[in-house]
């Protein structure tokens, strides 16, 4: 539907500011967090994204649906998003890969959009003023009311939504990344390694790169206890991304804390790395306006890696325990985007090295979990095949 035919629409954000534009998607109404990515490309891996469960997400650059949506570049089962801002929503997409339009994609998941604002004058609020909640509709109209159901909304801040995304059942994942998008060249280990997922919110290509780099996956939810987990034997644990406040993920601490005397490789990516620097008694904080986009440097040193990266919290690196040493670093406000133990095969980044799309600079992360789960399963194995010494004499 043309815009002159479409439905007239409402965003407001928690500071009063308002602004008119066109139904995008579902008609209703959607109260969240605002936050804004600044991606060029990947608005349906963005969409699906659970991390970004609970937020109205405000895309910078502005087309969005030129390409449509296919059934192959999700990174869950449904749309995640509370909400979508565009400034150009395009109607008909023109790509050899659309099965269809990004509107009827979001109306079919009933995610209600807003096209025709000025995304740059939104971005440039939150930019100043800090990610704030805020609410699209097309049934109040009224600036004023649909303030008043921003009030009411929760802030991100101590808000587990964890609970949303998870899976309730445990499942296997053994498809790898397809190879007519293949990457980096990947030589799979002669044995498939056996990896324990934690689902925080996990993305599907997280999986698909564990897959392609040799890794048989169990995924479980993320109320799974440590005894459990350790029940599988695995080679090596995985903690996933996910969404809302890591401080408010207690039990996922305490799993960890607990994961951590078994002496198994560990690895964690965003969420999951904050987790993991909170189960060794670190803090985290609240960013002003996050991290979302695929084009932030992280590094230390002369080594510098282009990540894609979004997340709303931050490990406070004054916190860590001495254990812990930061690895990364993202250059562009300084805080902690990567950490490793000083002794146990156990690391994690803040940013998302299976992105799809997205730079795939930090896709080494993976062959680096798969070297130290080959390492733990041979002292294992020489742990217990008996020595020459040990071997009972003739």
């Amino acid at each position: 539907m043309g815009l002159q035919k479409a439905a007239p629409a409402l965003v407001v954000l928690a500071d009063g500011t308002a602004l008119r534009g066109y139904q995008y998607g579902a008609q209703g109404t959607a109260v969240g967090e605002v936050v804004f990515n600044t991606g060029m490309t990947g608005y349906q891996e963005v969409l699906t994204d659970p991390s970004y469960c609970g937020q109205i997400v405000l895309f910078t650059y502005p087309e969005l649906g030129n390409t449509g949506v296919n059934a192959e570049d999700v990174e869950s089962e449904r749309v995640q998003v509370q909400g979508v801002i565009v400034r150009h929503g395009c109607e008909f997409p023109s790509n050899w890969r659309a099965q269809e339009s990004l509107a009827a994609y979001l109306e079919r998941w009933r995610v209600v959009g807003i096209t025709g604002v000025d995304t740059r004058l939104l971005t440039r609020r939150l930019r100043e003023q800090g990610a704030m909640n805020g609410a699209i509709s097309t049934e109040i109209l009224d600036p004023q009311e649909l303030l008043e159901r921003v009030a009411q909304a929760p802030p991100m801040t101590g808000l587990n939504l964890v609970p949303r995304v998870s899976t309730s059942q445990v499942y296997e994942w053994n498809t790898p990344t397809a190879a007519a998008w293949e990457f980096a060249p990947v030589s799979p280990p002669a044995e498939p390694l056996l990896v324990v997922a934690i689902d925080f919110g996990i993305k599907r290509n997280i999986l698909r790169r564990l897959a392609s780099y040799g890794c048989r996956v169990v995924v479980v939810p993320a109320t799974t206890p440590a005894a459990t987990i350790l029940s599988y034997d695995p080679d090596g644990i995985f903690l996933s991304n996910g969404p809302g406040d890591p401080a408010a993920v207690t039990e996922g601490i305490a799993t960890v804390q607990a994961l951590i005397p078994s002496g198994r490789p560990l690895f964690g990516i965003c969420l999951g790395h904050q987790i993991l620097g909170l189960a060794m008694g670190g803090q985290t904080f609240k960013l002003k306006f996050g991290h979302h986009g695929l084009n932030h440097p992280a590094g230390v040193g002369h080594q510098v890696a282009i990540s894609s990266q979004n997340h709303g919290f931050a490990l406070d690196p004054n916190t860590l325990a001495p254990e812990l040493q930061i690895t990364d670093w993202n250059l562009n406000d300084h805080t902690v985007a990567g950490l490793r133990h000083r002794e146990l095969p156990i690391f994690s980044v803040q940013y998302h090295p299976e992105a799809s799309p997205g730079p795939h600079d930090a896709d080494y992360f993976f062959a680096q979990f798969v070297a130290q789960m080959q390492q733990f399963r041979q002292r294992r194995r020489q742990a217990l095949s008996p020595t020459a010494d040990d071997r009972p004499q003739g």
